[in-house]
């Protein structure tokens, strides 16, 4: 198990309406005026209960997803200064590619549908792939990368939250010899 794994990826909204004031209820961890310090970055376990929550009150979110045939769809939930949500929904074949997330913590529940995971486990376990399936939620350090898919024969969706919020992600190529840099993107993409 990677060591920057706690325990068991960004976006672009397509023709997505800005769901930033839409209300969210009381969701404690959501609400600008949670407990935590402006700007200080939140534990991966607390981003963890975020999306788990968020994911159990399918009514805050679910008029929101759309499908997209070209590539996964996105739209960002909640921007506040110490972390950000995102709504992502998946159509089979659909995949971040290996990426990290600009030295952010981060976790993803799966709400619906299921997922897989890639990352790599270091030199004695290689590549390692998870089924994530609807219920389950993983949080992440801020070296993490991994690749996320649908293998599965129908749509998922999921719930991502990034803190501090995302500022840039690096892709990787997966080769012989590991995970090779190709590219970065920052939020001007998203």
């Amino acid at each position: 198990m990677s060591p920057d794994l706690v325990s068991e990826t960004p976006p672009h909204s397509l023709h997505a309406p800005n769901a930033l004031n839409a209300p969210l209820s009381p969701l404690s961890p959501l609400t600008p005026n949670a407990p935590h310090a402006p700007h200080a970055p939140l534990s991966p376990s607390a981003l963890r209960t975020v999306v788990r929550e968020l994911a159990e009150q399918p009514e805050q979110w679910i008029h929101l997803v759309r499908l997209s045939t070209d590539e996964r769809w996105y739209q960002r939930l909640v921007a506040e200064d110490d972390h950000e949500v995102w709504l992502i929904s998946w159509l089979p074949g659909q995949s971040t590619g290996f990426h990290d997330h600009g030295g952010s913590r981060g976790a993803f529940a799966v709400a619906l549908g299921e997922l897989e995971e890639l990352s790599l486990g270091g030199p004695d376990q290689g590549l390692l792939i998870r089924r994530v399936p609807a219920g389950t939620a993983r949080a992440f350090g801020p070296e993490y990368v991994h690749d996320v898919r649908n293998t599965a024969s129908g749509p998922a969706v999921t719930l991502h939250a990034y803190s501090p919020p995302l500022s840039s992600m690096a892709h990787y190529d997966l080769r012989a010899g590991g995970l090779v840099r190709t590219s970065e993107e920052g939020p001007e993409q998203w």
